[in-house]
């Protein structure tokens, strides 16, 4: 591990103003991506700039029934907040899915947001890769690719995003606060995470000065009742091959509202508006649903390796809505089962 400097400031001035005065500065919250990729080589900053002493680890009300989440808040104090759990359940079950009971103790919101990709290729410094060393190539195009994205991928990269969380807050229309020494910006969450094109080792909208300070979640009604279902290979805290976050609300047999995103298929958190919009207004039954999804996978550039993601994620699409539908996607008592066999698997 290269040597660093540390610095652990007083309030968030003092540390986005570390920031922009130390190019090679990077931003410590809960350090569990962070510190595996410097010990790895992958990341090297110059100056780890500490953020655990801020207080941006409150969760506090909107009008109207959001919720402002500041960037040093736990995953499992996220997990575990009544509120979350009453009026986004998705989000709630999307962080208990999403790693172990100790990572979750370590791990922050801002953390989750900025986490890269479990890509093999990126973590083997012997593997050619354009996150970690742009215009080397992208040995996982004709490697060993069955993790990888069939939407949103380039020429340049097809890695997967890794973030459970953030498949949720894709279909919640979450908005990042950011701060510089240049004042407060506000970033759509449809508009953080960046498509790989030519440059794949710029992966989200965020300035290398900047500090995430907070996440809001708008009033949604039709949040508090929805579900996120991932399918793993494995029930211990394995990453997706496929998940899904979904909202329902149906009256008299019709869709009135919907939210869907996609995780495990995409190089980022995947709103599957396409979906949504075959959905909204037509009838809540199961061919509908598998339209809807199989609208939304018709683009997918699959390959030998992860050709089986796009009928797992049709499957898991439909079966997360037809448990909607059926009233069973409230509340987050017990996590969602996966998919049985005969519902479509790996």
């Amino acid at each position: 591990m290269k040597p660093f400097a540390y610095l652990k400031p007083a309030d968030v001035d003092e540390a986005v103003l570390a920031v922009a005065a130390d190019p090679g500065a990077r931003f410590l919250g809960g350090g569990t991506n962070l510190v595996d990729l410097m010990r790895e080589g992958i990341e090297r900053p110059a100056t780890v700039v500490d953020l655990t002493a801020l207080p941006l680890d409150e969760v506090h009300d909107l009008p109207g029934g959001g919720l402002r989440v500041g960037a040093l808040v736990r995953n499992s104090a996220l997990a575990a907040d009544r509120r979350v759990a009453a009026r986004f359940p998705m989000l709630a079950q999307a962080i208990l899915a999403g790693a172990s009971a100790q990572l979750r103790n370590m791990a922050t919101v801002g953390g989750n947001l900025l986490q890269r990709t479990r890509c093999p290729y990126f973590y083997d410094r012997e593997s050619a890769c354009n996150k970690r060393e742009p215009g080397a190539g992208c040995d996982a195009i004709g490697g060993f690719n069955r993790s990888h994205a069939v939407l949103g991928g380039s020429d340049s990269c097809i890695a997967t995003h890794p973030s459970d969380m953030c498949v949720a807050l894709a279909a919640l229309d979450a908005v990042v606060e950011a701060r510089s020494v240049r004042g407060v910006r506000r970033i759509p969450i449809a508009e953080f995470h960046l498509p790989p094109g030519d440059t794949p080792h710029v992966e989200t909208a965020l300035a290398a000065d900047e500090l995430i300070t907070a996440v809001e979640l708008p009033p949604s009604p039709v949040a508090a009742r929805s579900r996120y279902r991932k399918v793993r290979d494995r029930a211990s805290y394995a990453f997706a091959l496929v998940s899904v976050a979904a909202a329902l609300e149906v009256k008299d047999g019709v869709v009135t509202d919907v939210r869907l995103a996609l995780g495990g298929v995409a190089t980022t958190p995947w709103r599957a508006r396409e979906a949504e919009r075959l959905l909204l207004g037509g009838p809540a039954s199961e061919e509908a649903y598998r339209r809807a999804a199989e609208a939304e996978l018709a683009p997918a550039d699959v390959r030998p390796g992860n050709a089986f993601k796009t009928g797992l994620a049709r499957a898991t699409v439909a079966a997360t809505l037809r448990d909607l539908g059926e009233g069973l996607g409230e509340g987050i008592a017990g996590m969602p089962r996966d998919l049985t066999d005969e519902e479509g698997t790996a």
